[in-house]
C-alpha cells in the first residue's frame, strides 16, 4: 500500500509534540488571526526531502462563502493531494470554524457529494454558488477543539478520544492532532483498532506543512 494513503486532512489540518501550556479563551481578534493562518497554500516538501518516511503534500485550503461566515464563524474548502498528483486530491472536504462565547474554537468537519468539481477551484469559481452549507455532511464525533497559545501566537487541539468513527484499514476509531502557526501547520492522524492498537497512520509524528509564499 502506498505510504501516501496514511494520510488524513480534515482540515483537517495535524500534531506537533510540543504542548501548549500557556492557553487562554480566544477572542474575536485571535479568531480572525486564526484564519489568516490556515488560509493559503501549505506544502511539506522540505520535510519529504530531510525524512523519506514523509510525502511531498500539497494541502489548499480557501476561504469560501464570506457571505455566511461572521465575525465567529468562517468556512474553509479543503483538499489535499500528492505533490505529483495534484489534480487528482485525495482527501476533500470543508470545514466550517467556530468562535463560542465561551472562547473555545471548534473546526467542524463535513463532507461533499461530488467532490471532483470542486478540485482546484478558487473561491470565487461558480461552484461554490451552488454548492451550500446546508447540503454537506457532518463527520459527527471528528470536530477539532483548538486553544490559543497567546506565548507562542499559535493555536493547538485534538480530536475527542475515541469520539471520531473510522473503519478504515481495520479502525474503529481516528484521532486528529494538530498546531497551526504563521507560517505552517502540524498535523498528526492516526487511526486505532477496538483494542486501542494504531493500525494506520504516521507514527514518528505529525506532517510539517509550510505555508508557500
Amino acid at each position: 500500500m502506498h505510504k501516501y494513503f496514511f494520510i488524513s486532512f480534515c482540515f483537517v489540518i495535524f500534531l506537533s509534540c510540543r504542548l501548549h501550556r500557556n492557553t487562554e479563551k480566544a477572542s474575536v481578534k485571535e479568531f480572525r488571526y486564526l484564519k489568516a493562518c490556515m488560509s493559503g497554500d501549505f506544502s511539506s516538501e522540505e520535510q519529504s526531502k530531510n525524512d523519506s518516511d514523509f510525502f511531498d503534500i500539497r494541502l489548499r485550503m480557501v476561504p469560501i462563502w464570506e457571505s455566511a461566515s461572521t465575525s465567529r464563524t468562517f468556512y474553509l474548502y479543503v483538499e489535499q493531494a500528492v505533490a505529483t498528483s495534484v489534480e487528482k486530491p485525495y482527501r476533500q472536504r470543508v470545514y466550517r470554524v467556530e468562535l463560542t462565547e465561551q472562547g473555545e474554537i471548534i473546526s467542524r468537519i463535513f463532507t461533499v457529494q461530488g467532490p471532483e468539481r470542486l478540485t482546484n477551484k478558487n473561491a470565487q469559481d461558480p461552484i461554490f454558488k451552488q454548492l451550500t452549507p446546508d447540503s454537506l455532511q457532518i463527520k459527527d464525533g471528528c470536530e477539532v477543539y483548538l486553544t490559543y497559545d497567546k506565548a507562542t501566537q499559535s493555536f493547538g487541539g485534538s480530536t475527542k478520544d475515541r469520539a471520531c468513527p473510522s473503519d478504515r484499514n481495520g479502525a474503529s476509531y481516528t484521532t486528529s492532532r494538530v498546531n497551526i502557526y504563521n507560517d505552517q501547520m502540524i498535523s498528526w492522524d492516526q487511526g486505532w483498532d477496538k483494542n486501542d492498537q494504531q493500525v494506520w497512520g504516521a507514527t514518528k509524528g505529525g506532517y510539517i506543512f509550510k505555508k508557500k509564499k
